[in-house]
């Protein structure tokens, strides 16, 4: 399975910017052209899954595209035209055309959204599937599951606690098969097994086999019998288990204890570990042997630090999953919460993420949660004062951007160390626009500026 490819053909930048936005988040990879000559060539050279054009556009028309592509033999996917003078005649005359469908400005784009849906190939696989991030290191890593799934006799998924290596483990097993849905993922974490009883865990008994074995039981291998067996922080396997679990593995058999034969048992198998095997290998802690069989193909995950993109993405489906499970209207994120979640370094990743905006959804009373909902453990002096002076209710928009740009400005300030030119850098504007907008916020003499930043704003005026 793929992830759907569209192309979007929309002049305005505002309307384009929500339209690739949404698309990326329901797990379609978009491509955005301004004017349709671009598009034309483009569209020639992919294989979109489905087009999505404005019909006014500033060289060619949509429609007029959709008619020339077709003149000229082109194979064209489904194409959606957008357009706000839509009348009877007008939609007749399109579908006429062998378009597929048009929506009306303006539209809802969940709207739009659902009329793509209805035309991709259903083998194609939503956001809802997607669950490794937007990132292009997600991207790449979600690139190399169909070729692993049910095809490589191990993987090794390696990356810091908290990243999401079960997530990969569970995506692969799923599209390992089309029947994927009744093949049974067992998840071990080695690390939580008791060694007294990782053996009977492991491979099951007889009843009978020790004292307080009063029935049969499979044990992990005979679980993911057909199936996927994830073996999660194998890292922290005993090396006596270690040893068991080799000839486990190799040969697909298996005896419970008190058994008198042995079972066969088939699965896929993925480990994963945080911690660095070969290291573990060439300190003895870690059979060689094992490690081979173990890493046929190997999936790092990084780090949520390093993939920046994702912070976002991910923060928003957390809230929205956290409101359904609820019930309750989902919560948005502050422009200042974003910038806040960028520059953190993350050090327990996505569970640490999902963790914070969890308990500010649980916590906060309001719609919109602000960096203090998301990090109370790091709230500065006077943020709370500053933050209770966002308009209320029914603002308006200008107030309400007027708030929000000086409530930025701060923060950068505060990141910057007050450095000007630095915070004027980081903010894309000059020093002067930077101090114009200072001087109008009434910035200056907040306690933001450093002594030094003070002097350079002054030598600067």
């Amino acid at each position: 399975m793929s992830q759907p490819h569209v192309c979007l053909i929309e002049d305005d930048v505002i309307m384009g910017e929500s339209i690739v936005e949404r698309f990326r988040l329901e797990g379609m990879q978009t491509d955005w052209f301004a004017c349709a000559v671009q598009a034309k060539a483009a569209i020639k050279a992919n294989a979109y899954s489905i087009i999505v054009s404005d019909v006014r556009l500033p060289d060619i028309d949509g429609d007029e595209l959709f008619c020339q592509m077709i003149a000229e033999g082109c194979t064209v996917p489904p194409f959606i035209l957008m357009t706000a003078y839509a009348t009877v005649e007008r939609a007749v005359s399109l579908l006429k055309l062998g378009v597929k469908d048009y929506v009306t400005k303006p539209f809802d784009i969940s709207t739009l959204v659902q009329r793509v849906r209805d035309f991709m190939p259903p083998d194609l696989v939503y956001a809802e599937s997607i669950e490794l991030g937007v990132s292009q290191a997600a991207r790449d890593l979600y690139r190399l599951v169909p070729r692993v799934a049910g095809r490589a006799s191990a993987v090794l998924v390696t990356g810091e606690s908290g990243v999401g290596k079960e997530v990969l483990a569970r995506l692969i097993h799923r599209q390992a098969s089309a029947e994927s849905t009744i093949r049974p993922f067992v998840a071990v974490n080695c690390g939580a097994i008791a060694p007294t009883l990782a053996e009977a865990e492991f491979f099951g008994y007889e009843r009978g086999a020790f004292t307080g074995a009063e029935k049969s039981k499979k044990g992990f291998f005979e679980q993911a019998h057909g199936g996927t067996l994830f073996l999660d922080e194998v890292g922290e396997l005993s090396l006596a288990l270690q040893a068991a679990l080799l000839r486990a593995i190799q040969e697909k058999h298996i005896r419970r204890l008190g058994a008198e034969r042995d079972t066969s048992t088939v699965f896929d198998l993925i480990c994963a570990t945080n911690r660095a095997l070969p290291d573990m290998v060439a300190n003895r802690e870690f059979r060689e042997d094992l490690y081979y069989r173990i890493n046929t193909i190997t999936l790092q995950v990084e780090p949520l630090r390093k993939r920046p993109e994702d912070i976002s993405w991910l923060a928003k489906r957390f809230a929205s999953s956290i409101a359904q499970r609820l019930g309750e209207p989902v919560k948005s994120l502050h422009p200042l919460s974003l910038m806040k979640m960028q520059t953190y370094a993350w050090p327990g990743n996505i569970r640490e993420l999902h963790n914070r905006i969890e308990r500010a959804c649980l916590v906060s009373q309001a719609d919109v949660l602000l960096p203090a909902d998301i990090f109370p453990d790091q709230a500065e002096t006077g943020t709370g004062t500053q933050f209770a002076m966002l308009p209320q209710g029914e603002a308006t928009l200008v107030s309400y951007q007027e708030t929000c740009e000086r409530l930025y400005i701060e923060e950068a300030l505060r990141r910057h160390g007050g450095r000007i030119q630095e915070t004027a850098d980081a903010l894309q504007i000059s020093r002067k626009n930077l101090w114009q907008k200072m001087r109008r916020h009434s910035i200056e003499g907040k306690g933001h500026i450093s002594g030094k930043g003070l002097d350079e704003l002054k030598a600067g005026s």
